[in-house]
């Protein structure tokens, strides 16, 4: 199955199982990037997010008029910040951003619960490797993508790239099948 992408300099359309790494400054604004990933040619889609809060997550999705209805969010955050929660049908969450094994396996429980096309977007692999390490977060990044590919999924992953060194940059592109660079300047490079 095929999926449309809808980002600038980037092919029209990539297979199930496809990874895209978006790579970004520090102070890079991934919100439009991010919300045009998940519009398009969806059913549902998972937001596993470890920068924000899920009530956040909604608002940006609600400002960007991306349909919150296909959305599932995974929030790591609220627990650990101590934050009031309540779990429903399309919000769920996990101790803390270093809880890789839980990460990994709401990423499953919500590819294998959902039919048509599906998208996961991960913002960021940057926070999870603060908080986690780097080796087992790499890990966890690619448990998520081989899970993409198990049911013909795409994924778009966040990296902050003056916070890790260009030799963790580069081993996390080689990762990917596609890598998104978002300049200072707001420009994109894409490589696929």
């Amino acid at each position: 199955m095929d999926y449309t992408l809808a980002i600038d300099d980037s092919p029209d359309t990539v297979p199930g199982g496809t990874g895209v790494l978006l790579l970004h400054p520090s102070t890079g604004e991934t919100d439009r990037i991010d919300t045009d990933f998940l519009k398009k040619d969806t059913d549902r889609f998972l937001v596993i997010s470890t920068r924000t809060t899920a009530r956040e997550v909604t608002q940006k999705l609600d400002y960007y008029d991306v349909d919150a209805e296909s959305a599932v969010i995974l929030d790591t955050l609220s627990v650990d910040r101590g934050y009031s929660r309540r779990s429903s049908e399309n919000v769920h969450y996990v101790g803390a951003p270093d809880d890789l094994d839980g990460i990994v396996q709401q990423t499953e429980e919500f590819l294998a619960s959902h039919d048509g096309k599906l998208r996961v977007s991960l913002d960021s692999i940057t926070e999870l490797a603060y908080y986690a390490g780097e080796e087992s977060t790499m890990d966890a990044i690619r448990a998520i993508l081989a899970l993409l590919d198990d049911h013909d999924a795409v994924g778009l992953f966040h990296l902050a790239t003056e916070v890790h060194s260009d030799d963790v940059v580069d081993s996390y592109r080689d990762l990917f099948d596609g890598v998104i660079d978002l300049n200072e300047d707001g420009t994109i490079t894409t490589d696929f």
